[in-house]
């Protein structure tokens, strides 16, 4: 039996201190910069980070990629159009 870890179905950010973490970026809801990047998840809580908003999009879009997200919502938008 093959284990994957956590972290492959995670983002990883930086805290305001400085120090690493990952987020499951399923749960991310909203991201905005007020001014600081501030992470909405569905649960209401909100984390804010170094990172750039660009940057959490970035590696949420890469995240979706990999996991084949990514490809469900353009399917669903073609035919929509």
């Amino acid at each position: 039996m093959r284990f994957v870890t956590p972290a492959k179905f995670m983002i990883e950010l930086k805290k305001l201190n400085g120090e690493l973490f990952t987020l499951n970026a399923i749960l991310i809801e909203q991201v905005q910069a007020l001014p600081d990047t501030t992470i909405t998840l569905i649960n209401g809580k909100k984390v804010i980070v170094q990172n750039t908003v660009a940057e959490v999009l970035h590696v949420t879009k890469m995240f979706y990629k990999e996991i084949g997200l990514q490809q469900v919502y353009k399917q669903v938008g073609d035919q929509n159009e």
